[in-house]
């Protein structure tokens, strides 16, 4: 038997709007005509969901969160874009997330198991991927890619084009407006690479072994000779880990930015 959806009477929900089956709608939550909450979403009070966005299964979104307005961009002109957030996510409160924009391929897309707290900002055509934790009032600028594992610590900004490679953690307070490898532990309020996120490596059960060599290629990014593509190359040929092939790879992978570099 499938559990039916919970509706406050307060809650206004436009025509077409589609709702899942165990879906739980609080009291004077707004749903736009193109919204679909997938099964088991809970709205708790005082939510907005406009625009063409889909939110996956069982994600929770707290009271006074906007999510799927138009971008904040003088050149959106009210083209059909898209939001689409994955499952299991916990959205709360006054969290903003805006869809995409013709400009940059139309959707901003969120993963599976994220959790953005109080106040923090997503905005156009940013991808989020998986486990990604931003902390209270951080703001993602449009365009940017925050990939698997990142942490962005609170009150923290990135800037627009900027991507930040997998596993990464930025501190509190910290403004980055170039890329962050993947690993990468950056802090200061310009945002500097200041070595890696030993803590995360451990805590995800990283063999030894790759911790030794990660702590070895970031040595030669820092010191080696050359320029930092240079060395990056240099690290693809001679590593047999994975987990560095996965750094030269996203340093020879397309950018807008450059590269925040080690001291």
């Amino acid at each position: 038997m499938t559990a039916q959806s919970v509706i406050h009477p307060s809650a206004v929900i436009e025509d077409g709007a589609q709702i899942g089956q165990g879906c739980h709608i609080g009291p004077f939550c707004h749903i736009g005509s193109d919204v679909v909450l997938k099964d088991g979403v809970v709205l708790k009070s005082h939510v907005v969901v406009t625009g063409k966005t889909e939110i996956g299964s069982e994600t929770t979104i707290f009271s006074f969160a906007v999510i799927g307005e138009i971008p904040q961009d003088l050149k959106f002109k009210g083209e059909d874009c898209q939001l689409i957030i994955g499952e299991r996510n916990r959205i709360r409160e006054h969290v903003t997330m805006n869809a995409g924009t013709a400009g940059g391929g139309g959707v901003t897309k969120v993963g599976d198991d994220g959790l953005f707290m109080a106040g923090c900002h997503v905005a156009h055509d940013v991808q989020i991927g998986n486990n990604v934790i931003l902390v209270n009032n951080s703001a993602i600028a449009g365009h940017c890619v925050i990939e698997d594992d990142v942490i962005v610590g609170g009150l923290s900004g990135v800037h627009q084009w900027v991507r930040i490679g997998r596993g990464a953690i930025i501190g509190a307070v910290t403004m980055v407006t170039n890329d962050v490898i993947p690993f990468g532990l950056v802090q200061a309020p310009r945002g500097e690479l200041d070595g890696l996120n030993l803590v995360g490596l451990k805590r995800r059960g990283v063999a030894r072994s790759d911790i030794t060599a990660l702590r070895a290629a970031f040595q030669m990014l820092a010191q080696g000779e050359g320029a930092f593509v240079d060395r990056a190359k240099r690290l693809g040929d001679e590593t047999d880990s994975e987990y560095v092939r996965e750094i030269v790879a996203f340093i020879m992978g397309d950018s807008d930015r450059s590269f925040l570099t080690p001291k």
